[in-house]
């Protein structure tokens, strides 16, 4: 397969309100619409992915649908057109799809969003937590304790709950996967609170690998570097957004699509020794 010529920077200019929407992307990201092709790595698999009407839980969604998964997507409300796009790629695929919209922060939606899949699934066989809030802030003074709170509502705390609450609906062979993100070991002073939030992700992923062990429920992380998705310049200042991408090696933002393939692996059995594990994917840029 030849090496994508992906868009690189300098971008054009643009800011979106949260949580951002695709058609208002320049440029289109890609998702996998024509590029992804399974090979039935997720047979049967019941999964839940949060964020999936976009980015990378979108590019997740048509990747784990044509690998065979049944795939519930949760997202905000705001969000239904992106998530409609997704049903009907999940669906082409040949597999069922679930949209649940709602806020995940709050713990009655929570519930009722695991108990929708399980019901309509069966039970949950892989769980992605890749829902999260971002704002960019000059300087620290403006943030506030409303910001910070919100941020790890949503980012942690969130996260966490939708643990608790789909194990009992999980069996043995399952598997949660986490988005962290490189910010969680380099952070970016202009998005504290965000980086804050992924730091907690990844170590809750391995303190939480070990604690479900004995169940043999697998618990992984990806640390995605720059990737093109509607967070971006919902979740940044225009000069950051026109030269996004431009400080990995590879000198451009990773598109959602090239994302997929790290949650198909961390999702399928074949990865059955795998757990605990923070996986970068940063085009070039080494973490320690």
């Amino acid at each position: 397969m030849p090496v994508p010529r992906y868009p690189r920077p300098p971008f054009k200019p643009q800011q979106q309100s949260f949580p951002g929407k695709t058609a208002k992307l320049d440029p289109t990201p890609d998702h996998g619409e024509e590029s992804y092709v399974g090979h039935g790595l997720l047979k049967g698999k019941r999964t839940l992915i949060t964020g999936g009407d976009s980015g990378i839980g979108a590019a997740v969604a048509i990747a784990f649908a044509r690998e065979g998964a049944d795939v519930a997507i949760a997202y905000l409300p705001e969000e239904q057109q992106d998530a409609e796009s997704v049903r009907a790629l999940i669906e082409g695929a040949g597999a069922r799809a679930l949209l649940v919209p709602g806020d995940i922060s709050d713990r009655g939606h929570a519930r009722e969003l695991v108990e929708k899949v399980a019901a309509g699934f069966g039970g949950i066989d892989v769980l992605v937590n890749n829902a999260a809030y971002q704002k960019y802030f000059e300087k620290f003074e403006d943030i506030t304790l409303d910001e910070w709170e919100k941020t790890f509502a949503t980012n942690v705390h969130a996260p966490f709950n939708l643990i608790r609450l789909a194990l009992p609906h999980m069996p043995e062979g399952g598997s949660i996967i986490n988005t962290a993100s490189v910010n969680s070991k380099k952070p970016s002073a202009n998005i504290f609170p965000y980086a804050a939030t992924k730091g907690a992700v990844a170590n809750l992923t391995l303190g939480l690998a070990e604690l479900l062990a004995e169940r043999g429920i697998r618990v992984n992380a990806v640390l995605p570097g720059p990737v093109w998705t509607p967070f971006i310049p919902a979740g940044m200042d225009e000069e950051s957004v026109k030269n996004f991408g431009s400080q990995v090696p590879f000198g451009r933002p990773g598109q959602p699509a090239e994302l997929a393939s790290a949650y198909v692996m961390l999702a399928a059995d074949g990865a059955s020794y795998t757990s605990g594990a923070l996986l970068t994917v940063a085009g070039g840029s080494a973490l320690l």
